[in-house]
């Protein structure tokens, strides 16, 4: 396993705890007091795309050709002269020719187009107990920075004021809180998603969410995702709860109405329960069953008058990947999200996180391939959104140029959660009345934060940019976490847009694959993208003769 670096002294970043390849700790803490390259970002924005200490400085990359095959193995082209993709009023002056720019703007779907101002969109934040602590944080500053976000599954089900009558859901008061905190602040760019998984179909969901919201909500059908290959879990700590949760008729373990289980918690032996989800499509024992499933699930939402409909996979092997990409094209669903082995989660068996599926670049590679195919025999090839692991500009930039031209946005999972903890536990600090409120877990700043100011203003780049969009009255109601989330959202566009002028492509649409080269020999040939020296090596012997 590749040993990532811990310390990064030219941007001041370090990690709290052993760090993943998307820079994130592997254990990601909500109470932490800094400062990894996202936590960090949530402050002080585009400034950390530069090294600290200008003017007392110089710095060199400690960057060498990696081994292995993920993200981290691809490196991005430049080029000495163009400039492609220009909107309309701008010439290739290079007083136009400037990153800022740079158009990050994307759209997906079939028959209606979602527009985002960014290429980015939230992994499922579902029933964990944290998505729902931090909702306000994520769900408005998405809708400030304009891009998706994705209400996960079983929120409806482990709700204890829901309210399920003959099967059916009434009352979803958790749902609802989540879905009208993005709609308050939804400017017209990026969407919400609710998630259907096989509880959540059950208690009928979706009835309930086309009757109350219309088609404003895209609805999101659950085939996995990368941190595993079964269904979603939480802890509980209270056997009530575990009890209440059997009798919604989710799967719990250990058994909480078995007697022998309740005095072993009562006794302390046993001191959580985990509430498991069911695995889908276990009654196909073959494609053609499986399709006809899924059809029947497709048409059946439709039918309820859902006009944008998703499908979410997992890191399933290559028949999975195949069937998700046939099926989504023929069904005409607006999106279709592949996530890598490598992704994050709230609570997943943590060795089934480790060892199972396969990783994110192969798995994105091979998409792209059976794509090409798809396309060649006539098929419409689904809009597409990478996940796994990805939480950096350079990784949107990457999965972008990989899934050319199918990706229209990069998934991200946990990297976008930093900013609300962080920015909920500063505002605990200033407004100690709220701190409980807040989930916050700090009762003064820390000497990370206190190095950048000691005013909400001085502390977070993107403070006025938020106060300009919502007015200075309503900053009152703008949770810290959701400003958070704005200013490191700010950082990766303007990061986004550097790449992207490096590259000559101003418009996101001409990001190409041949703007990647691969670091190693490895890389190269899982991928299909060219070894560093070999990247347009035709046309430089052609200069030279």
């Amino acid at each position: 396993m590749l040993n990532w670096r811990k310390r990064n002294d030219a941007l001041g970043t370090v990690n709290r705890g052993d760090p993943a390849e998307s820079g994130l700790c592997t254990l990601c803490r909500a109470d932490c007091k800094g400062k990894c390259e996202t936590w960090l970002s949530s402050l002080v924005g585009r400034k950390l795309l530069y090294p600290r200490d200008f003017g007392e400085i110089t710095s060199g990359s400690g960057n060498i050709s990696p081994v292995g095959v993920g993200y981290h193995s691809l490196r991005i082209q430049g080029y000495t002269h163009g400039a492609d993709g220009l909107n309309e009023g701008l010439t290739d002056d290079a007083d136009d020719c400037i990153f800022p720019n740079a158009n990050v703007e994307t759209e997906f779907g079939n028959e209606i187009e979602t527009r985002c101002k960014v290429p980015i969109m939230t992994g499922a934040l579902g029933s964990t107990f944290i998505a729902a602590k931090y909702w306000d944080s994520f769900a408005i500053g998405a809708a400030l920075a304009g891009f998706p976000i994705v209400i996960g599954e079983n929120v409806v089900g482990v709700d204890k004021e829901a309210v399920i009558e003959n099967g059916k859901v009434v009352k979803a008061p958790e749902l609802d809180r989540r879905i009208e905190t993005y709609q308050k602040y939804y400017n017209g760019y990026g969407a919400i998603f609710v998630q259907l998984n096989v509880e959540d179909t059950r208690n009928g969901v979706a009835e309930y969410v086309i009757d109350k919201y219309g088609d404003d909500v895209i609805i999101e059908l659950k085939w996995g995702q990368g941190a595993k290959d079964i269904g979603g879990e939480i802890q509980v700590k209270s056997l009530e709860y575990a009890k209440f949760l059997a009798d919604r008729g989710y799967v719990v373990d250990p058994d909480p109405t078995v007697e022998k289980n309740q005095q072993a918690f009562k006794n302390g032996s046993i001191k959580s329960f985990a509430r498991h989800s069911r695995l889908g499509g276990t009654r196909a024992k073959n494609v053609d069953q499986l399709k006809e499933e899924f059809f029947n699930s497709v048409e059946f939402l439709r039918n309820l008058g859902f006009k944008r409909i998703s499908l979410k996979t997992g890191a399933y092997g290559m028949k999975g990947l195949a069937m998700a990409l046939k099926f989504a094209s023929e069904a005409k669903l607006d999106l279709l999200t592949i996530d890598g082995a490598g992704g994050g989660t709230g609570m997943s068996p943590w060795n089934m996180m480790e060892h199972w599926g396969v990783p994110s670049l192969l798995l994105h590679a091979k998409a792209v391939e059976y794509a090409d195919i798809l396309s060649e025999n006539g098929y419409e090839v689904p809009d597409m959104a990478f996940a796994g692991g990805l939480a950096r500009e350079d990784h949107i930039f990457k999965a972008v140029a990989m899934g050319s031209p199918y990706v229209k946005l990069v998934c991200m999972g946990r990297a976008p959660m930093i900013p609300g903890f962080l920015g909920s536990n500063i505002e605990g600090v200033f407004y100690p009345d709220r701190k409980e409120k807040l989930n916050g877990h700090w009762d003064e700043l820390p000497r990370t934060v206190k190095e950048l100011g000691e005013t909400p203003e001085s502390i977070f780049a993107g403070w006025y940019d938020v106060e300009e969009m919502v007015g200075k009255d309503e900053m009152k109601n703008i949770p810290f976490g959701a400003v958070a989330l704005y200013t490191f959202v700010d950082k990766l566009k303007a990061g986004l847009q550097q790449f992207m002028a490096g590259a000559r492509k101003f418009n996101l649409k001409e990001i190409k694959r041949s703007d990647l080269m691969s670091a190693n020999r490895e890389t190269e040939r899982e991928t299909g993208i060219p070894f560093v020296t070999e990247a347009l090596d035709e046309e430089a012997r052609e200069i030279l003769k």
